[in-house]
């Protein structure tokens, strides 16, 4: 009763350990030669959706934060929330993975909930959103030792006060953290209801070196202020108080610079008249 049952695994990801890692050696090929300007990331935003379509953003991120940082605890902000949507968090328990299962961090999850407040989720009693749960199995593979605390935040200045907030309570805890934001970029085209440039080709440029470059160049400026608006006003951020929250929470830790690590849409996959942006980040 105390673990969170997976609910994308056999789908979006693969569920059989072996064919997780094997996923993974796959995805770590694929970006062996990517580089970005940050030596010793203490956090980073990564993609959501299906492995197929961007694990190997997120799974990039993740390797190369694991290789600069020995963290106690990796913070996780997702989830798909708008401006007034209350907080989320699971404050004990611990979350299933095809490597074994991830505890979270009780003494930072209640300090949190003291100081803010939450819809506390359980292990049996929570939203089913793919935004944490897909990072899941890469945190346990790369940080074998750290457990989690997993959050959802919504596109709010109070979001970026708790993100701070996080950094100063582990270190009052003696706690060294990482930070992931999780968020998709421009959900484009009619499954998603925004066709703001049409169809074709134009519309798939018009995404990627406009809309969402707009919200990408906030997220290397580390202006998480910016992020929010970006993502209210130009639908090309999906949760873009958890991009944001990681990016204040980064600076809190001390990060003065952040680097695009790669970018990608599904259409580079599946090109239709539907698709989504994805970045990841370092910082």
């Amino acid at each position: 009763m105390n673990l969170r049952k997976s609910v994308f695994s056999g789908s979006w990801y693969p569920s059989d350990r072996k064919a997780c890692e094997d996923q993974i050696h796959q995805f770590i090929e694929e970006g062996k030669d990517r580089t970005v300007a940050v030596a010793n990331p203490v956090g980073g935003i990564v993609p959501h959706a299906g492995w197929y379509f961007s694990g190997s953003i997120a799974c990039n991120v993740i390797q190369r934060l694991a290789r600069a940082a020995s963290p106690d605890v990796v913070v996780v902000f997702g989830m798909h929330l708008h401006a007034g949507s209350p907080r989320y968090i699971m404050p004990e328990g611990e979350w299933e993975t095809p490597f074994g299962p991830i505890a979270v961090d009780t003494a930072l999850a209640g300090e949190l909930t003291r100081r803010y407040p939450f819809e506390l989720e359980t292990p049996t009693r929570f939203n089913q959103d793919n935004t944490i749960e897909l990072q899941m199995p890469f945190i346990r593979y790369f940080f074998k030792d750290a457990r989690v605390v997993a959050m959802g935040v919504p596109p709010a200045a109070e979001t970026l006060d708790l993100s701070r907030t996080v950094v100063s309570t582990s270190q009052d805890l003696g706690l060294k953290i990482a930070v992931i934001g999780s968020t998709d970029l421009t959900h484009y085209g009619p499954n998603y209801g925004f066709t703001a440039k049409g169809a074709g080709p134009q519309a798939v440029d018009w995404v990627r070196d406009e809309n969402d470059r707009q919200v990408i160049d906030a997220m290397v400026r580390m202006d998480p202020e910016a992020v929010i608006r970006q993502g209210l006003s130009n639908d090309n951020a999906c949760c873009c108080g958890a991009a944001a929250a990681a990016i204040a929470a980064g600076k809190a830790l001390g990060a003065g610079h952040a680097d695009e690590l790669v970018y990608a849409t599904s259409y580079d996959k599946s090109p239709g008249d539907s698709f989504v942006g994805y970045v990841g980040m370092l910082f």
